[in-house]
């Protein structure tokens, strides 16, 4: 009935990009991401914008582009998806579709072009090109129907930022002239999102697939005590108020920063009143988000309050305001963003530095971290995923260990605390990935075939123990070569 084509995410985490290949000729896409540090092009310079977003596979049959959220690792290469012709529909949840245009238009602006009518452009025509889905809605994808084939998604909750989802095809086929027909379910999970994270819900639990394609970014740990998260958060307030430092944190301009700002406000929210303030916290702390793009989103995220968890919209019926509070401080300009860097740099103010990226594979925070990493008074707090070859990635492999990086082609020693709090990622772990797959208790295995993706070696070949371990009788498939398409032996 169909194959599998993967064109990213198959020797890492990044470039998402994963091809349906039907039987009656037509195709869909499931994301179109960006390649991102050591998961380009082996060969070439990493910073390369061709090794990062090149159309290396045929998409003469693509219909249609199904996206998952708006993360750049998952949506990086649409504008070049477009150039190479594609011309179809792209489907979205509708607050991914709300998000999406700003995701691209920002992604051009700062990796490839300052031409406003060329970027006005490409956004312009990705707009026509929406079509945005309700969570739940069985939708009929018509760009796909031949020969006795249809196909129909349903978009569900996958809890990893403001309106990502997991995907559930189905697809119908019936011989010339047969009464009976027969389908089958493709589920596409995307980045899952952690349980018991801040704001937004759950994942919607699993309920069948015959084939499951499942990210396994952390199939090789679990998280720390995500209850503890908030104390070690408030923690590192305190320290850099005792330290006159800086608390660096890196973090992707969606979802995380805005997990961190709803964090903060109840952390200055509960701390105790006393003569001089909240603990001294509240007038000597800053809290500033130094991202335009991050400003913006959040303001999306407080707008679109009717997907956040029920505990987040009870705190806004009791008059708080969770990503609006009065530490925060927003940075726009570059002038602004430059002098704030000195200022820091030079008078050790308390502050508390949110800037993206999450990696720090660019962005306002590379700047901060070449001021500060070799100053003792400044933490570095990662909360996301460093993927290899990021710079992320090497500081905080050498921080702990009182090493160097390279910054921009400048050796920088780090004399700052690196930490990295786990608790805040926004990905499912191990335990959270294995009862996605084994879906709601009191299902017997209702997955039978399960492809792992979106994930390093070790944490796929760990997760497939796991899995096979704890799934006795389903098929777990690691591919291991991206582009080549292939069929699973469905009986």
């Amino acid at each position: 009935m169909f194959s599998l084509a993967h064109h990213g995410a198959v020797t890492g985490v990044t470039g998402s990009c994963h091809q349906l290949l039907l039987d009656n000729g037509h195709s869909l896409l499931v994301d179109c991401g960006m390649f991102q540090g050591a998961e380009a092009t082996p060969g070439a310079d990493a910073d390369s914008l061709e090794r990062r977003t090149q159309i290396t596979f045929d998409i003469s049959s693509v219909r249609a582009l199904l996206v998952t959220h708006c993360h750049i690792d998952h949506v990086g290469r649409l504008p070049w998806l477009l150039a190479a012709g594609f011309d179809g529909p792209v489907y979205a949840s509708r607050a991914t579709c709300e998000l999406l245009p700003l995701v691209i238009e920002d992604a051009l602006k700062v990796g490839v072009t300052r031409d406003a009518g060329l970027i006005n452009q490409v956004v312009g025509r990705l707009k026509t090109m929406l079509r945005p889905v309700d969570y739940g809605a069985a939708v009929p994808l018509p760009e796909l129907d031949q020969n006795g084939q249809s196909v129909t998604a349903c978009f569900k909750p996958a809890g990893h930022i403001l309106g990502s989802a997991y995907i559930e095809l189905t697809i119908t086929s019936s011989a010339s002239g047969a009464i009976e027909q027969v389908s089958q379910k493709v589920v596409f999970s995307g980045d899952l999102g952690a349980r018991d994270t801040p704001l937004l819900p759950d994942p919607e639990p699993l309920v069948s697939a015959d084939v499951l394609v499942l990210e396994s970014t952390y199939g090789d740990k679990n998280h720390g005590d995500r209850r503890n998260r908030r104390a070690r958060l408030e923690s590192a307030l305190k320290r850099c108020l005792t330290n006159a430092g800086t608390v660096l944190i890196p973090a992707f301009s969606i979802g995380r920063t805005q997990e961190l700002l709803y964090e903060l406000e109840d952390i200055f929210h509960h701390l105790p009143e006393s003569s001089g303030g909240r603990s001294g916290l509240t007038d000597a702390v800053d809290v500033v988000v130094d991202s335009p793009l991050a400003a913006r989103f959040t303001g999306h995220y407080r707008r679109l309050s009717e997907y956040w968890d029920a505990e987040a919209r009870q705190r806004l019926v009791t008059g708080r305001h969770p990503l609006s509070f009065d530490q925060l401080l927003t940075i726009e300009s570059h002038q602004d963003h430059m002098n704030a860097v000195g200022y820091l740099r030079r008078t050790g103010r308390p502050a508390i530095m949110i800037a993206a990226s999450g990696m720090c594979a660019g962005g306002r925070i590379v700047n901060y971290l070449k001021a500060l990493l070799a100053d003792e008074r400044t933490d570095v707090l990662f909360v996301g995923y460093q993927a290899r070859g990021t710079l992320g990635r090497d500081i905080q492999h050498w921080g702990p260990k009182g090493g160097y990086v390279f910054v921009d082609g400048q050796k920088v020693n780090i004399a700052a605390n690196v930490e990295t709090l786990s608790g805040y990622s926004a990905h499912a772990d191990q335990d959270d990935l294995l009862a996605f797959a084994k879906g709601p208790s009191g299902h017997s295995s209702p997955v039978r075939h399960v492809v792992l993706v979106h994930g390093d070696d070790d944490a796929k070949q760990q997760l497939k123990l796991v899995l096979e371990r704890e799934m006795p009788g389903v098929d777990v498939v690691v591919p291991a070569t991206p582009h080549e398409s292939y069929r699973l032996p469905l009986v």
